[in-house]
């Protein structure tokens, strides 16, 4: 479960994506530079092996640890995509490019918001889409739609089997997980699945959201809000089947569907010069969006490399997953104790961007920082009763054993 959103003005295109994926997938930032490949050369994505380009650009990618494709990705040019599992009518074949390797695809072999979308929909007439989508489960398998933008442009690309749709952006935009185009969203959804991804309360809202954006920190706040059901309980709520799917900013726990957001990513693309923000990181509510460039890869050492399904005790991910189970005990009381200062560290690289390794190496600090106030706050007043509802207790609490993550 993911959600996109984009808004075109005069003199810019601002860009966001949350991308929603097990709790224990980590995501990886990845560099990869423009490349000129031999003819008769190939790729392996994520599950077909297919003819390279002749050359590919520059790209930065926020990619599933396990997978070849990205959720979310840019490159030199200012292509800047993130895309959506969407649910339909039709049956995703096994066997075929994924929407995340049509994204990544896109983004090495486009320069412009048009060509990346006729990029995809090529791709899909030559290879098709298909594969499995998720690491844990070998029959998740669909269809994408993806907002792709550039300096100038943005346009929504919809996906149904062997159909699509697209639509440009003339002002805000927002894409959830389900068909939104319309006419082809009444003709292809899937009315069940699409009503059970909670889409239809989560587009409206980051749609809404968006129409007051004016800069970063207004895109970087609707990826922080927890939806409708935390404004009226007050809290961060929990569906009892669907978890924290009401809001683009997801913390797993439902009894069905255990989706959390793991990475989210903000863009300003302008003819006079692109800023990328990342969280690298799940829960944007409790994270730090750190600047990142294209053309500068950030080194292992403020990264690491997080392993799927098990903490470590050094890599960003995991690092800021421990912060977050922490609090998540009981977020009123505790995500107060450091969220100021996040905000503060947080609004004066906006205004004046850090380099990105200096960045994400304060972000680590913080990390251990904030993770020790929490971690005082709770040995000096301990929760005395349950603050949650029981079944997530108990989700996290098997959560926290299999992956380590309060170890």
């Amino acid at each position: 479960m993911c959600d996109t959103l984009v808004v075109v003005q005069p003199h810019c295109v601002l860009f966001a994506k949350n991308s929603d994926r097990s709790p224990e997938e980590p995501q990886t930032i990845e560099w990869q530079p423009a490349a000129e490949h031999k003819p008769g050369s190939f790729v392996k994505c994520s599950h077909l092996r297919i003819p390279q380009a002749r050359r590919t650009h520059a790209v930065m990618l926020s990619r599933p640890s396990w997978m070849w494709g990205a959720e979310i990705a840019t490159n030199e040019h200012g292509v800047t995509i993130g895309n959506e599992a969407v649910f339909t009518r039709y049956g995703v074949p096994r066997l075929g490019l994924t929407g995340m390797d049509l994204l990544r695809l896109a983004v090495e072999r486009a320069d412009s918001a048009s060509s990346a979308v006729e990029v995809i929909l090529d791709l899909c007439a030559q290879f098709g889409q298909g594969g499995d989508c998720d690491h844990l489960s070998s029959s998740f398998r669909y269809f994408s739609s993806f907002i792709i933008a550039d300096r100038r442009r943005a346009f929504v690309l919809e996906t149904a089997g062997p159909h699509h749709a697209i639509e440009e952006v003339l002002s805000t935009r927002s894409i959830s997980n389900g068909l939104t185009i319309s006419g082809f969203a009444e003709s292809h959804s899937d009315v069940l699945r699409t009503w059970a991804s909670r889409c239809r309360i989560r587009q409206p809202r980051t749609q809404g959201r968006a129409r007051s954006a004016r800069g970063l920190s207004d895109m970087i706040a609707v990826l922080r809000d927890h939806g409708t059901d935390h404004e009226k309980q007050g809290r961060i709520a929990t569906n009892l089947l669907l978890g924290g799917m009401s809001g683009p900013c997801m913390h797993g726990a439902g009894l069905a569907v255990n989706v959390q957001t793991t990475s989210s990513w903000v863009s300003r693309l302008s003819p006079q010069g692109d800023s990328h923000y990342l969280t690298a990181t799940s829960a944007p509510c409790m994270s730090l969006f750190k600047p990142a460039q294209v053309h500068t890869p950030i080194s292992s050492e403020y990264l690491g490399a997080p392993a799927i399904g098990r903490a470590d005790a050094h890599s960003l991910f995991w690092l800021q997953e421990r912060l977050h189970c922490l609090v998540m005990r009981a977020p009123e009381r505790l995500l107060p104790l450091f969220e100021t200062e996040r905000n503060q560290v947080e609004q004066r690289w906006l205004n004046n961007p850090l380099p990105s390794a200096e960045a994400f190496a304060v972000h680590r600090e913080l990390i251990h920082k904030w993770t020790q106030l929490v971690t005082q706050s709770l040995q000096s007043d301990p929760i005395g009763k349950r603050r949650r509802p029981p079944w997530v207790e108990q989700y996290w609490s098997r959560q926290n054993q299999r992956v380590g993550t309060l170890r």
